[in-house]
């Protein structure tokens, strides 16, 4: 089975909670993670999972105008670099592109700042809400992984960015496997989880 994760990062935060997702689906998948630039249709059509996460601006997913705040924030700290891949497009722009899918797996993160959701957003719910209205079927419910106030990773995302990701292929192989091998089709679908 093939597995794509696509990031959208800005300051390399999400790009590496992606590596570390894309690590942590590799026993069961074989993982392409790639920026949104690179997950053209086809590639987005040959996945048996999809997984899509950004940044967290304003409550949401980014926009044009938060992600030049954010290249201008870059330009102004030398301890804050912008991601390799930060000048490609956005998710709200990948996602005009992505068109229906037949009821393919999918799963949302985010990173956003270490405080409540309440006060930061999460733009994981906007991504799983996006995923859905394209008719994706998601097999758990959308996960955040914490920066600090400096904007680095805190300490521990990674490794549970990893094991979010061997969880996320346990979920989708369990909702893959046929009915009748459960030993008659009346035991029910695993309810996806945390």
């Amino acid at each position: 089975m093939r597995a794509l994760v696509v990031y959208e990062s800005m300051f390399g935060n999400t790009h590496v909670v992606a590596d570390h997702i894309g690590a942590g689906l590799a026993a069961a998948f074989e993982v392409t993670v790639t920026p949104v630039e690179g997950a053209d249709p086809a590639a987005v059509a040959g996945a048996d999972l999809l997984v899509v996460g950004g940044p967290t601006h304003a409550h949401g997913m980014t926009s044009a105008p938060s992600r030049r705040s954010a290249a201008e924030m870059a330009a102004k700290d030398e301890h804050l670099g912008l991601d390799p891949d930060a000048e490609g497009p956005g998710l709200r722009d990948w996602f005009h592109t992505l068109g229906p899918s037949d009821s393919s797996l999918a799963a949302a993160f985010d990173t956003r700042a270490d405080a409540p959701a309440l006060f930061t957003g999460r733009a994981s719910k906007g991504i799983a809400r996006r995923l859905r209205h394209d008719g994706y079927r998601l097999v758990t419910e959308p996960e955040s992984f914490l920066v600090d106030k400096d904007n680095r990773l805190l300490g521990g995302e990674e490794e549970r960015a990893r094991n979010w990701g061997a969880h996320l292929a346990e979920l989708a192989a369990a909702l893959a496997m046929p009915e009748q091998s459960s030993g008659g089709g009346d035991t029910p679908p695993p309810t996806p989880g945390r």
